[in-house]
């Protein structure tokens, strides 16, 4: 059943077959496969651990074992089963290849690198092995040299779309998105297998917003809910799936937030909109993150503000809301991403408004008091980095160290707003004898009402895209953006349509951070030369 594609059928027959004899560790194996192919990837990985001990020298069952605990991120037992697999098989290709991809995504670039290498030496004729060597390259940021060896997969095997569609992701982040959605639109034509598909459309989604093609775009993009993808979330339905059609007047609608927090916080500049669409009949309910109830229960006071929960059930996330009781009577549900399908079709249909979000007035005033205490220079607040950091998203973020030129910018004390652990890049600072204050008594991760009052009492914001700096733009802050060619939110403009207080300073192509880094100095010195930057006591 399996060769056939008929996963739920062996699921039934291994089940079948067990019931018969419950150490049988080849249909243990078939079970494990099976439920792994419909996406229960918890159970999966007991019967595969099942059939593991069951057949403990079975070195594809192992294999298969270390390919699941990979993907549900168990990277240290991945590393340990393909080591024993390799241990009994040293020649073996696929498991060589799979431990490469381990260790790529642990961040250990360089020995993925040298082990890679002496494969190649043995298979020089393998495209799965140049296409993964591609893969550990570009996650490094070598995005350039990563290009050699998609291509030399793709010479190999140019039916090898999984290479193709790696080469279309550098491409986009080379500056290159129309090449980019051309090679995507050629391995989605070619794939078969559907979780590859729903990836590969999920990336051409947000090429199309890289190039403004936003009707299309956020059509594309509702395959991020496909159940093929192990990162999909299952929302409870509460009444009827949206669906641009649909007519809101009147309507109870639920929002739900998704994707990180930046994104629930860019997607809600449809808000107002869709308020507007309901009517004064109508009502909606938004269930947001906890940590952002307070904020937007400020900002939208004809919203009904819940929190969502989320949960990982048989390795699938799904989310629900946190009524406080009995659900009420909903017409209408979608996550609020979907309703840029409808509302945000054109950059036209995006506000000019300055701010969506409104910060504590009262909470305002104490962080200016702060401020103003201090001293009379203009105060920026500044990040660097996201919380995290693992695999390929570090390559989007400058080094602590290029940040010295804009730091040392005279005539402006900077706020550090960078949360988690940023002690070790503080410490630089101090030591150059930069002058970095970080904000006493608050909580920048957790408490974003507050930080979206200690923003709103800044002269400036100047950071890359983070939850902070959404929240910042959101408010109406004055923000100086640093982004990647592929920053989507661009939406093929040369700015952030989401937010119009941003001004965008791109970067001069992938990993190139000098230049815009000097570009921001440049622009801050002369605000400051012409007092150009807003001032606390103006504010």
């Amino acid at each position: 059943m399996l060769a056939v594609g008929d996963a739920a059928g062996a699921v039934k027959a291994a089940t079948a077959a067990l019931k018969l004899d419950e150490n049988h560790g080849q249909a243990w194996h078939v079970m494990a496969i099976a439920l792994e192919k419909t996406g229960n990837l918890q159970n999966a990985f007991a019967a595969f651990e099942a059939a593991v001990k069951l057949l403990p020298d079975d070195w594809a069952i192992i294999d298969d074992l270390g390919s699941l605990a990979n993907r549900l991120g168990y990277l240290d037992l991945a590393e340990k089963l393909y080591q024993k697999c390799l241990a009994a098989d040293p020649g073996n290709l696929d498991v060589a290849n799979n431990l490469a991809c381990v260790l790529r995504d642990a961040n250990r670039y360089d020995e993925a690198i040298e082990l890679l290498k002496a494969v190649i030496a043995a298979h020089p004729q393998s495209a799965l092995l140049w296409n993964t060597l591609g893969t550990v390259l570009s996650d490094k940021g070598d995005m350039e040299q990563s290009v050699i060896f998609f291509e030399e997969s793709l010479r190999l095997d140019p039916g090898f779309q999984k290479a193709r569609y790696n080469l279309a992701n550098v491409r986009v982040a080379l500056g290159e998105p129309e090449q980019g959605l051309a090679d995507i639109n050629k391995a989605i034509r070619g794939s078969r297998l559907p979780m590859e598909i729903a990836t590969m459309k999920t990336a051409k989604a947000l090429t199309q917003m890289i190039l403004g093609d936003l009707a299309g775009a956020f059509e594309t993009y509702e395959a991020r809910f496909d159940p093929s993808l192990k990162e999909a979330v299952a929302f409870h339905a509460f009444g009827k799936r949206w669906s641009p059609d649909d007519d809101l007047q009147g309507a109870t609608l639920l929002i739900y937030g998704e994707q990180g927090l930046g994104d629930e916080i860019l997607f809600a500049n449809l808000l107002g909109d869709v308020i507007d669409a309901v009517g004064p009949d109508g009502r909606v309910l938004l269930a947001i993150s906890d940590r952002l109830l307070t904020l937007f229960s400020r900002s939208y006071p004809t919203l009904v503000v819940h929190s969502y929960r989320t949960q990982s059930r048989l390795g699938r996330t799904e989310r629900s809301v946190e009524f406080g009781g009995e659900a009420p009577a909903i017409d209408l549900w979608t996550p609020i991403g979907s309703l840029f399908r409808r509302f945000r079709r054109a950059k036209a249909q995006f506000p000019d408004t300055p701010a969506f979000l409104k910060a504590d007035p009262d909470r305002v005033a104490h962080w200016r008091d702060v401020l103003q205490s201090r001293n009379a220079a203009p105060k920026v607040g500044f990040m660097w980095k996201s919380l995290n950091m693992n695999g390929s998203r570090a390559r989007g973020f400058s080094p602590f160290d290029l940040w010295q030129s804009v730091l040392g910018t005279k005539g402006v004390e900077f706020v550090n707003l960078q949360y988690g652990d940023c002690s070790a890049e503080l410490a630089q600072a101090q030591a150059a004898g930069l002058d970095v204050w970080t904000p006493p008594g608050i909580d920048l991760k957790q408490d974003l009402d507050d930080v979206a009052a200690l923003c709103s009492a800044l002269d400036l914001m100047v950071a890359p895209m983070t939850a902070t700096t959404n929240i910042a733009a959101a408010c109406g802050v004055p923000t100086w953006v640093i982004a990647a060619p592929d920053a989507w939110p661009r939406f093929g403009t040369d700015g952030f349509p989401c937010y119009p207080s941003v001004r965008l300073f791109p970067t001069d192509g992938f990993g190139q951070w000098s230049g815009v880094m000097e570009r921001i100095k440049q622009a801050l010195s002369e605000e400051v030369a012409g007092r150009g930057v807003r001032t606390a006591a103006a504010a």
